[in-house]
């Protein structure tokens, strides 16, 4: 989840499962007090906003939205064809603290 050694912020993959498991998993790696980048692509985007939303507006009140980044990534098919895909990386951090910018992951 994270580097402990280099001290970067700790990253959540925005999937499938109910929006809640990643708030849980949201509030244990902002206790940890580093923030968090919460990634998403394709339709799991929206669960990924909802998510810093309810962290924002519930439970971490003292954090706020430092960066939000778009792009599109590209999907190879079965059949060999590559389909667009939209990507988000949501950065939370303390308020006050110095924005920083999420580490890309390799394709």
């Amino acid at each position: 989840m994270v580097d402990a050694v280099s001290g970067e912020k700790p990253v959540i993959l925005v999937g499938r499962k109910p929006t809640m498991n990643y708030v849980t998993a949201a509030l244990l790696a902002l206790n940890e007090g580093r923030g968090l980048v919460l990634r998403a692509r394709g339709r799991a985007i929206s669960r990924a906003v909802d998510v810093s939303q309810i962290l924002l507006n519930r439970f971490a009140k003292d954090h706020e939205v430092k960066q939000v980044e778009i792009g599109t990534d590209e999907l190879k098919r079965e059949d060999g064809s590559v389909r667009p895909v939209s990507t988000i990386s949501i950065v939370l951090d303390r308020k006050g603290a110095p924005a920083g910018r999420p580490r890309r992951s390799p394709p």
